[in-house]
């Protein structure tokens, strides 16, 4: 029985930075998925995971992500991989959230590189984090997805099991390590998609 709906942010409640890395490579001339390729390289030890742990800032990051980027034959701008970290909200997937929350334990699960407290300030980011009941980040609890520690940080702020949780996220990989905790696990795509399943798991309607 569902006890706790988990949410990632960028690319779930926000739109995907992957769109913005897309339209960053099409114009730079560099090939389809450069970026996602970058980060997956050395994924526990490269700039993304260093920043996302807060163990860099943005200027050293941009020099590590530059040099990560040139070892494996590409010239990149690392500032225009942070401008594409600024997403917006998918009000659709805000109103899923709202209705959960009224009827389940809800956090949000998310790799970021500067904690929200620091962000937005009374903004309408502030707002959709205080729907939730617990908020873990990378770059305040210093480890990330697809950690396993990560998953069991939430679930423990919570108080539930992970049997107990469905968790939504835009990537497989941080997916893997939950179902294998037994999650029940939704990979976002296309949101309304995404959506139409959180119903079918829950029974409840969240348009």
């Amino acid at each position: 029985m569902i006890e706790a709906v988990l949410f990632d942010f960028g690319g779930v409640i926000l739109t995907s930075p992957f769109d913005a890395f897309a339209a960053y490579e099409a114009e730079a001339g560099l090939p389809p998925d450069t970026i996602r390729r970058i980060n997956a390289t050395d994924p526990d030890t490269n700039a993304w995971a260093r920043f996302e742990r807060r163990e860099v800032g943005p200027d050293e990051f941009c020099s590590l992500f530059e040099a990560d980027a040139a070892e494996l034959g590409f010239t990149v701008d690392a500032t225009r991989i942070l401008d594409a970290l600024h997403g917006d909200l998918r009000p659709a997937m805000v109103e899923a959230l709202r209705r959960c929350a009224a009827r389940f334990r809800t956090a949000l699960l998310t790799n970021n590189t500067v904690p929200m407290a620091e962000q937005d300030g009374d903004g309408p980011m502030a707002e959709v984090a205080a729907l939730f009941d617990v908020v873990v980040e990378s770059s305040v609890v210093g480890y990330r997805k697809p950690e396993q520690r990560f998953y069991e940080t939430a679930c423990e702020r919570l108080g539930v099991a992970p049997g107990a949780c469905v968790f939504l996220d835009d990537l497989g990989i941080n997916l893997k390590p939950a179902r294998a905790m037994g999650m029940h696990t939704i990979k976002v795509g296309n949101p309304d998609v995404a959506i139409a399943e959180l119903e079918d798991v829950l029974g409840l309607p969240l348009r």
